[in-house]
């Protein structure tokens, strides 16, 4: 074994780190066990792997150092966020011996960070992680399996010598940038986002990025451009030559809207009464006669809140429009039922059980931890030992069973608390969130994918309505449009105050007008910022921070208006481009007369009265309900 060097320093090690080096013996593959290291070197940090038969002695399973400057002491008490299969942490003892990796070995390397170039965090179906590492040369090293959890805890400890970013384009991938990239830790200090300091905000959203999206904003995607490049790439600035042909690495799929789209005047819009009156609805046997006019009704004024659990229970699917009064019982019963043999899952799993479990694990520690800090400004789920935490606890744990691919991901108790208010009911709540989350599950998977096409999605409209609000965004590199992020993951729930969000809901649970009516939601709040953005010295932090200083500030019922508006306004473009008309559910290749221009332009006229009005009908307006 070779000696420790005097410049060499151990700041971490983790054992049970396996590489798979696909060399058949018995029909199996072949698997290293070792150590991965972070370790100083003349000052200068490295990431290092080395197979356990290389170590003369034996290590704990995880150590963990501060660099110097930080106190020179133990961290005994790292914190390190969330993960189902983490490992335990120990403490390092200062006078222990450190043995350098070796250079010599068939596996063994030495990656100084410098030279990392991303990460990539993946995981098997049995739950384990396993990493891969790129150099800024492009070579990827063998991939790194942990058998025994902690990928995350690497992924921490990196965090103190470089910057991992997750890239926009996938989101398993991270790139790594070193810590002299001023601008982006003093973009985050000024806008404030975390109260322990913005430095630590990409180390947080590596963690937990639905709670880091909440506080703050998902990723400055701009800001790496980078991220989508290549190491030896040229990165072309917008501000390029205009006669040159399009790059073929740009955005794909992405049709040209300029401001030859000529749009007529935005119509004045009222809002209605709320829904007032049920049982005029319901025919002698109970069932709803016409579910399409409540609908209407809804979209047009919301609903009372008397009425609103009954109404809420059939636009979220717990019972359908034509049941009976008779056939709901049944259902309730049934439901009811399937609700508790759910429940009784995870309720019975001992903790033994559970110790072997680690998704389940995870999901429970999570959950624990959201519920905590869910709305507890609302009475329902104020104070220490309130029945209504316990309620949205058991639910959310139940939902794990009901839909265990998914499980629970932060920020579906946000989705969950608004519906436990109203139905004040443990197996109603449960059912209506189901149907919930049948309209937004996809933004909670963890490609994001369904994310991603929304802001494209809402840029698309953006460039349409107002170009030159889009100009000054992209001027600003806010043309990403990532401050929308939380408003489209939970539709607006941190924006407005909880009773308006009820009434925000309902409204987009009608599904009307057209489809993705919440994007034009966002289109009228960005709108309705037009004047303080263009009009003053805003660069990208300034714009990052006016956004998140929206919440609690917004008028509903006016962007309610501005929404409607806004798709009044471009059903009446005769040359809408085909990426709108395919957002909003209306580009249905026809030849019929019914889709001609003419009818077209009649239905407008139809609804354009009814609205200046304050009518609650638009039969024929609303497109095509979400999927």
């Amino acid at each position: 074994m070779e000696q420790p060097s005097q410049d060499y320093k151990l700041i971490f090690e983790k054992e049970g780190v396996y590489l798979h080096t696909n060399a058949k013996r018995s029909n199996q593959d072949t698997t290293i066990p070792g150590f991965i290291r972070i370790v100083e070197r003349g000052g200068q940090p490295a990431l290092e792997w080395s197979p356990l038969e290389d170590e003369g002695r034996s290590a704990p399973a995880v150590l963990y150092t501060k660099k110097d400057g930080e106190g020179g002491e133990e961290d005994t008490k790292f914190d390190p966020g969330y993960e189902p299969d983490w490992a335990v942490i120990s403490t390092v003892k200062k006078d222990r011996e450190h043995v350098p990796v070796r250079d010599s070995g068939q596996w063994s390397f030495s990656l100084p960070l410098s030279e990392l170039y991303s990460l990539r965090r993946a995981r098997f179906s049995l739950g384990r992680n396993f990493l891969v590492l790129t150099s800024r040369g492009g070579h990827p090293l063998p991939a790194l399996h942990f058998h025994r959890g902690g990928t995350r805890e690497l992924l921490r400890a990196l965090q103190r010598y470089i910057i991992l970013d997750q890239s926009p384009v996938d989101g398993r991938l991270f790139l790594a940038y070193p810590h002299d990239s001023g601008a982006l830790s003093q973009s985050f200090d000024k806008l404030q986002l975390l109260d322990d300091g913005g430095s630590d905000l990409v180390s947080r959203f590596i963690q937990d990025p639905y709670a880091t999206t909440f506080g703050g904003f998902s990723k400055v995607t701009n800001f790496f451009k980078a991220a989508l490049k290549p190491p030896d790439s040229t990165i072309y600035s917008r501000t390029q030559d205009p006669s040159l042909p399009p790059q073929p690495d740009e955005e794909p799929g992405f049709e040209l809207i300029t401001c030859g789209v000529e749009l007529g005047p935005r119509p004045d819009i009222m809002r209605g009464q709320p829904l007032d009156k049920w049982e005029e609805f319901l025919d002698p046997e109970g069932r709803v006669q016409n579910p399409e006019r409540i609908k209407e009704l809804v979209f047009r004024g919301g609903i009372k809140p008397s009425l609103r659990k009954e109404v809420w229970k059939f636009l979220l699917g717990f019972y359908p429009w034509n049941s009976t009064t008779k056939e709901r019982e049944d259902i309730l019963r049934v439901k009811t039922d399937e609700y508790f043999r759910m429940k009784v899952q995870w309720k019975s799993v001992s903790e033994e059980q559970e110790m072997r479990n680690s998704l389940l694990r995870g999901y429970r520690s999570l959950i624990e931890r959201d519920v905590s800090r869910t709305d507890r400004h609302n009475t329902f789920f104020s104070g220490n030992d309130n029945p209504g935490l316990t309620l949205l606890h058991d639910v959310l744990m139940t939902y794990c069973m009901y839909n265990f691919d998914l499980g629970y991901v932060q920020g579906m108790s946000d989705l969950l608390s608004p519906l436990l208010f109203v139905t004040q009911n443990e197996v109603e709540s449960f059912w209506c969130l189901t149907g919930f989350m049948e309209l937004v599950h996809q933004n909670f998977e963890e490609s994001q994918e369904a994310m991603k096409q929304q802001l494209l999605q809402l840029s698309i409209l953006l460039k349409a309505l107002d170009p030159e609000l889009c100009d000054f965004l992209d001027s600003q590199d806010s043309g990403s449009l990532c401050f929308c992020f939380r408003w489209l993951l939970i539709w607006f729930k941190r924006e407005f105050s909880f009773e308006d969000i009820l009434v925000m809901w309902e409204v987009l649970w009608s599904r009307l007008p057209c489809d993705n009516f919440h994007l034009l939601i966002a289109c009228s709040i960005l709108e309705s910022q037009r004047g303080e953005l263009i009009g003053s010295d805003h660069d990208f932090n300034t714009i990052l921070k006016h956004i998140n200083e929206l919440t609690m500030k917004l008028d509903l019922q006016s962007i309610l208006c501005g929404a409607e508006a806004i798709y009044l306004q471009l059903i009446q473009c005769k040359e809408l481009p085909v990426k709108v008309q395919r957002v909003l559910g209306l580009y249905i290749p026809s030849t019929s007369e019914d889709d001609s221009p003419d009818s077209q332009a009649s239905e407008t006229q139809r609804l354009l009265g009814q609205s200046q009005a304050g009518a609650a009908s638009c039969d024929s307006a609303r497109g095509p309900t979400y999927p």
